[in-house]
Parts: structure tokens; sequence; C-alpha cells
């Protein structure tokens, strides 16, 4: 899942592709973030949405379909997925990834700088004010990298 004005990243690990496991798997990740920053989702026609409304029940987040065949009508999780390829190509078998891998992928994602953020990461944006140093972050990682 793609926030579409901060381009934040959040993965969600599925055991199925059945609806109730998605609606389930999606609810306890949505429930991670506060409710201002989850207002809605844009899902493709897929029948593992099929507990929409079960979804929005649980997050208050509503949930809209895209067309059938209209990938433009999502774009930004477009081009989050191929910026997901860099971490998980094409035919990786995802099943052997835990939730607390697909959360280290996304967080590389989320302090990433955008060029369409103004060369903000999507955490600096995201997250409450003061709750990511994107300075310090990125001096840590750097320091880390010239270590022998």
């Amino acid at each position: 899942m793609v926030e579409r004005t901060t381009l934040f990243v959040a993965l969600v690990k599925l055991d199925s592709s059945r609806a109730d496991v998605t609606a389930e798997a999606f609810t306890k990740i949505l429930n991670r973030f506060d409710s201002q920053l989850r207002r809605s989702m844009t899902y493709d026609q897929g029948s593992e949405m099929r507990h929409h409304k079960t979804l929005t029940r649980e997050t208050g987040v509503d949930v809209y379909f895209a067309h059938p065949h209209a990938p433009w009508e999502r774009g930004i999780c477009e081009n989050t997925n191929g910026l997901l390829r860099q971490y998980l190509p094409k035919g990786t078998d995802l099943s052997l990834f835990s939730q607390e891998q697909l959360d280290d992928i996304a967080w590389k994602l989320n302090t990433r700088p955008r060029k369409t953020l103004a060369w903000k990461a999507p955490a600096e944006l995201f997250l409450p004010q003061g709750a990511f140093d994107f300075v310090k972050h990125w001096s840590q990682i750097s320091h880390v990298a010239l270590v022998p």
C-alpha cells in the first residue's frame, strides 16, 4: 500500500489471497497508523477485496476500486511497484518473506528522498512531526558504510 500524497509505503504479508485473510492483514497494517493518515485506498478489481466493507468498518478507511484494465488510475501504486522490484524482483517467491522483512524493505523506500517530494523522504512527511530525524538517520547510515 502507498499513501498518495507522501508516497509512504506499507507492505503487508498475506498468507493467502483469500478475501478474509486480505481484510484481516490490511486491517492490522492500517491500524498501525493514526486515523488521519489513512482515510481511503484504491484497489484493483481483485476478488481478494470482497470483504472491503469489513475493512472499512474495522479501520475507517474507505475503499475505492479502479476500473478494470486501467492501471493509470493507480499510477502511484504502479510507480511504487517499480521501486519495489529493486528489492523483490519479478518472480520472487513472496511467501518466503516475513512481515519484519517486508517492513524493512518498506522502511528503505520510506527513507529514500524523492524528487516528486522536493527531495524529502516519505517518512519525513507521513510520520508525526519529530518522529523521524532524517539527518540523524542518514548520518548513521553513512557512518556504518564508512566503517571497514
